[in-house]
């Protein structure tokens, strides 16, 4: 039995740091992967400060990207049928919902299960095995975890660049409230899953896609990538009363959006959403996964806009699917390589300060 070095956060707001465990013997049903890349998501920054009541010591890392190592007994094939064998570069899912539960059963909706487990999230290192989490040398990949291969000719960098953000705008635009034709839609925030939301809205059929981020830099990084067509940038100081009345400017008659996405994670931001959307349009809340707190209102605006406000929570491995079927699409149209920004994995900290200050736009860590 060999080791292998992960990335475990220990005590809430406190660094992280490495750790070696025991890469046990793979069960049937269960693979091992070796980890080429394990993502930096805006969430593993609130888990640090304990934003979500989570078990620890824990392996971060609900993200990733590697090649299969072993296969367990009964693994021969990943989600979509394809042969799966030892030395193949795959993703897979962050989650396994229980199957058994209403959410699952009744209600269509396995994001909600209330046993979900999660890779990097909810499994603590007591929880053997304890290599859960995508910041790792390796990690062991329970039965019913969705794997896919990556398509032939999808740079496994540029996979990363979306690779929570991807499959979570999949489940908000496919099932919650979808991208009609010749709509205009606000995207609020220019990180990974800003930058998603513009990506599959334009690929939805959306006339018009503006967003609304910051810092500069982001901004500059979306357009150069042909995220969106208008950028706003609502962090650089200006007043964001004004910057949100260029927002409205730039819709149809300055009248709003017909769709306004919230992807930035700050609760304010929602308030401001709310202004953005035309009579009669929508809201879809994707960005607050953690809690950041309350923020004030104005519900008039709501009623008085005749508005349909919708949550989305995280994916489930269909929505993986999905996202990992339209890399060549969207690797063709956007340099979402030049996104991604490497750091050895035991620089986590490092990386997590970076991404923290809005110093790269998306953090991988690299084995």
């Amino acid at each position: 039995m060999t080791d292998a070095v992960a990335v475990v956060l220990e005590k809430f707001g406190e660094p992280v740091v490495t750790r070696a465990f025991p890469v046990p013997e793979t069960a049937p049903g269960d693979t091992v992967v070796a980890v080429s890349y394990g993502g930096i998501c805006g969430t593993d920054l609130h888990l640090r400060q304990g934003h979500l009541d989570v078990p620890v010591p824990l392996v971060l890392g609900h993200e990733g990207l590697g090649v299969v190592r072993r296969l367990g007994a009964g693994v021969a094939h990943d989600a979509l049928g394809e042969p799966l064998s030892e030395g193949d570069t795959v993703m897979w899912a962050s989650s396994i919902a229980c199957g058994r539960c209403r959410a699952c059963l009744r209600d269509r909706e396995p994001t909600l299960c209330e046993a979900r487990r999660t890779y990097g999230v909810n499994r603590p290192v007591a929880d053997p095995p304890a290599l859960s989490g995508a910041w790792a040398e390796q990690v062991y990949l329970r039965a019913g975890t969705t794997i896919v291969k990556l398509p032939g000719g999808v740079d496994p960098v540029a996979a990363m660049s979306l690779a929570c953000a991807g499959p979570t705008m999949v489940h908000a635009l496919y099932e919650r409230r979808p991208v009609r034709l010749g709509e205009v839609v606000v995207v609020q925030g220019s990180g990974p899953v800003g930058l998603a939301a513009a990506a599959l809205a334009r690929l939805a059929g959306a006339e018009r896609v503006i967003i609304v981020g910051g810092p500069r830099s982001r901004l500059e990084a979306a357009a150069r990538c042909g995220f969106g067509d208008l950028h706003f940038d609502i962090v650089g100081g200006e007043d964001p009363a004004e910057v949100l009345e260029r927002v409205r400017a730039a819709t149809p008659d300055g009248r709003g959006a017909d769709l306004v996405i919230e992807c930035a994670g700050v609760p304010q931001a929602v308030a401001q959403g709310v202004r953005l959307a035309r009579r009669g349009g929508s809201h879809l809340i994707v960005g607050q996964y953690t809690d950041g707190g309350d923020t004030a209102f104005n519900p008039h605006q709501i009623v008085y806009r005749q508005l349909d406000v919708i949550g989305s929570w995280a994916f489930t491995g269909a929505h993986l699917i999905e996202y990992v079927r339209l890399l060549p699409v969207l690797a063709a149209r956007h340099d979402l390589a030049s996104l991604v920004t490497a750091f050895p994995l035991r620089e986590a900290e490092r990386a997590m300060a970076a991404v923290a200050g809005g110093e790269v736009l998306k953090a991988v860590l690299e084995t």
